[in-house]
């Protein structure tokens, strides 16, 4: 049995180690599956909201519960890292000339500054542990394991899962990466957070693609993250007008939110700032990235994960929408691109133009 003091003192500094880690929020959950969260992953899964992304259908034992992964483990130390935006996500709406790129995927990649800190903070509390004669052992998790990251969040007092499905938090508003680490010691779990969205129906109206079957339920298969980063495939043509200059994510719920008037960029984690070019890219340059170009332009970034290929496909989308004819030679020219998934998009893009 683990002296209640020493877990308290612990979870004491994990909470100072985290602040100065450059993570926002830190909370403590119980490791034990909960059958209302694994129930509610199984109606989604059920519905096909998922669309092609199978690794989710794959592992979903797995990712209904943090002890159906470990069953060592006893407490879940929940993290919330900033990366609220200094500008107006929604200010290029329109752009003839310029391209979106969501806000997360602006700066470094958060899978490798996220799970430093994390690392960081889980040598920590293993060193401390071990000064008091306690044994602990740990698993850190950021976004690339089948971890349910939001509803744990909730569970440890971090904040809840809007309408929108993200996390939000008082503070915070939704700019926030999570990460998790499981551990063995059976830390105090903080009280999970009420729901705080009331009446308010924003993030619901603002999608440009009507991807919210009702509240708090997303059909992945709508929406414009999904289909810019995660599908593989030819773009569906019932969204592609929709899209706009969207061209990696789409930021349009979370920017609406009104708990967003609460996030300072001074929270913001300093290895997550945007950098310039990419804040407001120029289309026409983007449609000439080669793979080499691409891999270069994007090294270190999470867009670099999507592809040259799924890409330029986005682009030539958003070059279809923008009525610029100055990018019709630029697109011309992709129509006999290798990929035949950027060709069709192409070929509807150079359409477009020559309409407008």
């Amino acid at each position: 049995m683990v002296n209640r003091p020493v877990i308290l003192s612990l979870q004491q500094g994990l909470r100072e180690k985290a602040k100065e880690l450059g993570f926002a929020a830190i909370g403590f959950a119980p490791a034990t599956d909960d059958p209302v969260r694994a129930g509610r992953l199984h109606d989604w899964l059920g519905e096909g909201f998922h669309g092609t992304m199978q690794w989710m259908k794959d592992r979903a034992e797995v990712r209904q519960g943090p002890q159906s992964m470990w069953p060592d483990a006893s407490s879940v130390i929940s993290l919330a890292m900033s990366y609220a935006p200094a500008l107006d996500p929604l200010a290029l709406e329109g752009d003839a000339e310029k391209a979106r790129i969501s806000v997360y995927a602006q700066g470094r990649d958060y899978h490798d500054v996220v799970k430093k800190a994390e690392k960081a903070l889980a040598r920590w509390l293993v060193a401390e542990a071990e000064k008091h004669g306690v044994e602990v052992a740990v698993k850190v998790f950021v976004d690339t394991a089948p971890v349910m990251e939001k509803p744990l969040a909730a569970a440890a007092g971090i904040g809840w899962q809007g309408k929108h499905t993200n996390l939000l938090n008082r503070e915070h508003g939704n700019w926030l990466f999570l990460g998790a680490i499981y551990c063995t010691l059976p830390f105090e779990p903080d009280t999970p957070h009420e729901d705080r969205c009331g009446s308010c129906n924003a993030c619901q109206v603002a999608c440009p693609t009507d991807a919210f079957p009702e509240p708090y339920r997303l059909d992945a298969r709508k929406c414009i993250s999904y289909l810019t980063i995660e599908h593989k495939g030819p773009i569906p043509h019932e969204f592609r007008e929709a899209m706009g200059n969207r061209i990696y994510g789409c930021d349009d719920c979370l920017a609406v939110c009104p708990w967003n008037k609460f996030a300072e960029t001074a929270s913001r984690h300093r290895a997550l700032t945007p950098r310039a070019e990419l804040a407001e890219p120029m289309l026409s340059e983007l449609l000439a990235l080669d793979d080499a170009a691409f891999r270069e332009k994007f090294s270190g970034s999470p867009i670099r994960r999507t592809g040259r290929d799924r890409f330029v496909r986005n682009c030539l989308i958003a070059a279809g929408n923008s009525g610029n004819p100055d990018l019709l030679t630029q697109v011309e020219g992709l129509r006999s691109d290798p990929d035949p998934v950027v060709a069709e998009a192409a070929d509807w893009a150079a359409q477009r133009l020559r309409e407008a």
